[in-house]
């Protein structure tokens, strides 16, 4: 039996281990939240940790283990599914028997809920209250789902011994078969682009086909930022019999962590294409769908599987998440960064959430520190970026890399070196001290290349370390966090229960500054980003660049009419309607004042 999610918004995935636990914090109320599963280390130390303190019988497992890595993901989540469970149960019970437990549960569901108004007509009824209570309740509720992430680029090979291991020991594919191999029925959200040869190690588990009954025990979501994406990657895995059931939108700019920018397609042109064309995404996988499973000898399914739309990236108020639902027919809404000012949900120490509680617009960048090489949302002022600093004043750089889940770069080794590490900046930096052509300006600009990466796989996860007062072995590198831009407008510390009437718009948890609307704030970042690539470029500018940067430009301006279209005919945001119709005006003044360079004859 599949029951509609108690609500309409989700916690997406946040750096490796801002939300390493959430679902054992927010399940129990509905609240589906994202777990990072890639780095095996902090889910081995969080089981340790939890083991201790709800006594089960856990083992521990060590990196001796053959396939450590994936058997340490399944016992993780293993032991999140068995606590989430009995948590569940005890609310479930408290609710029943505990009417103030059942006002305030109620007053976190969305007031659109069919549990909300059914709840409220038994507590109307007043008799046989107790037992008419307990079997809705055991009928309607259902925890939250226990979802888990891979980035999938993030699959480097692995050795033992300067040999080689088989490719499903690669670090991307021991995830998969760790989430395969649990009990966990959930979904396995893939982000970061397409990895072909992981894609098609899906097609090893029967828990991502669908069963005599047409269900899947295990769900594919696809994260992506632009509909041709989600055509390609969705057929790709239809060819395999897998179905995607759920396409997770995000802003190309306005989230956090990782940046993948669109060609200049602004997220509202974006629904609005996935709007119009979820029926051809639906059809064109469904048919390939049925003649991989026949030919697989498979059990297939006559009618389409459901696919769902969702959501994130900036959202702030409850006008935009209400206007995100109704106009593009999503199913849900993902709010990742204000989540982090949240004690109860997530997994951030006192010192990082106070610097983001302080933190303004102008502190929260698009950074170069990640060694992906892919634009990277951060903060500045963390306890990572300090150290840095002494250490670069004290004439050394790069850091240890003690786990190497990014080292991905094959330039000096086979065996891959991160470029944030002192090894591969040691090395880079005597290449240039010894290029004696450059200018003393061009030697610069490129030591900033070199040194601003930041060793990710620490800093993310020591925040979750700090939190609980677990012992951080190695290096000092303090905390890196990834919170989106939308997070300079948020500036107290929350419960779970007031952020969730804040989605809702049952309580504001705002300040009374003019923040602006979600779509401007992304439109803005895109004439910033525009501007700032085209005054990096090098003094070589080829045709590419010409052609992208003015395809770029022509997306954005399509946005902005798109936009002046949009706000005049909804019904939402009328109260701000003259500051947008003036911002939208401005954009679109300073985008058609950027001169893209032409390449010289």
């Amino acid at each position: 039996m599949t029951h509609k999610p108690l609500h309409n918004f989700h916690i997406p995935v946040m750096g490796l281990a801002y939300t390493i636990d959430s679902p054992i914090r927010v399940a129990q109320y509905g609240i589906s939240s994202v777990i990072s599963i890639i780095d095996d280390e902090i889910l081995e130390k969080m089981k340790d940790f939890y083991n201790r303190k709800f006594n089960l019988d856990y083992l521990g497992i060590s990196t001796k283990t053959e396939d450590y890595r994936a058997k340490r993901i399944t016992a993780y989540l293993d032991m999140v599914d068995d606590i989430v469970n009995e948590k569940f149960e005890t609310f479930k019970q408290e609710i029943t028997k505990n009417k103030e437990a059942l006002k305030n549960f109620m007053a976190i569901l969305p007031n659109t809920s069919d549990l909300k108004n059914g709840l409220q007509n038994l507590i109307n009824q007043k008799d046989s209250l107790g037992s008419s209570i307990k079997n809705f309740i055991e009928s309607n509720l259902t925890p939250g789902s226990i979802d888990v992430n891979i980035m999938t680029k993030v699959d480097k090979d692995n050795y033992k011994k300067d040999e080689q291991l088989p490719v499903m020991f690669n670090d991307a594919h021991a995830s998969l078969r760790g989430f395969a191999q649990s009990k966990l029925s959930s979904s396995m959200v893939l982000s970061a682009g397409m990895n072909p040869r992981l894609y098609s190690y899906i097609e090893e588990f029967d828990d991502f086909f669908p069963d005599q009954n047409g269900m899947l025990k295990k769900k594919i979501i696809l994260k992506v930022s632009d509909f041709r994406s989600a055509m390609i990657q969705g057929n790709f895995l239809a060819k395999k019999g897998l179905w995607i059931s759920e396409y997770r939108i995000e802003s190309g700019l306005n989230c956090g962590g990782h940046a993948f920018a669109t060609e200049g397609m602004l997220l509202g042109p974006i629904m609005e294409e996935f709007k119009q064309k979820k029926n051809e995404l639906i059809q064109s996988a469904h048919a390939l769908m049925i003649a991989a499973l026949e030919q697989k000898g498979k059990h297939s399914v006559s009618e389409p599987l459901e696919i769902k739309i969702t959501v994130q990236g900036g959202v702030g108020t409850s006008e935009e998440h209400e206007f995100l639902l109704e106009n593009y027919h999503v199913d849900s809404v993902g709010w990742g960064s204000p989540f982090l000012l949240v004690p109860e949900a997530t997994s951030v120490d006192t010192e990082t959430r106070n610097l983001l509680l302080k933190s303004k617009e102008k502190d929260f960048y698009l950074s170069n520190i990640s060694p992906l090489g892919v634009p990277f949302n951060t903060v500045r002022g963390t306890s990572n970026e300090l150290l840095k600093h002494q250490k670069e004043a004290a004439g050394r750089y790069g850091s240890s890399c003690p786990k190497k889940l990014l080292a991905l770069s094959k330039e000096f080794s086979p065996q891959g070196t991160c470029t944030a590490s002192k090894k591969y900046q040691d090395i880079k930096l005597k290449e240039l001290q010894a290029n004696v052509e450059l200018s003393a300006e061009e030697v610069n600009r490129r030591k900033a290349q070199i040194t601003d990466k930041a060793c990710l796989c620490v800093g993310l996860v020591n925040s979750a370390y700090m939190e609980q007062n677990l012992e951080i072995k190695g290096e000092k590198q303090g905390v890196v966090i990834c919170p989106g831009p939308n997070l300079a407008f948020f500036d107290k510390e929350v419960s779970l229960s007031e952020m969730v009437k804040h989605i809702y718009g049952n309580a504001n948890v705002l300040p009374d500054n003019q923040r602006p609307n979600m779509f401007i704030n992304e439109l803005k970042m895109y004439v910033d980003y525009l501007k700032k690539e085209i005054a990096n470029s090098s003094a070589q500018i080829t045709h590419a660049q010409t052609k992208k940067w003015n395809a770029f430009k022509k997306n954005v301006l399509e946005g902005i009419e798109y936009y002046n279209h949009l706000f005049h005919t909804s019904n939402f945001f009328k109260s701000g309607l003259k500051t947008i119709d003036l911002q939208l005006q401005e954009y679109k003044l300073m985008l058609t004042a950027i001169e893209v360079p032409q390449v010289e004859k």
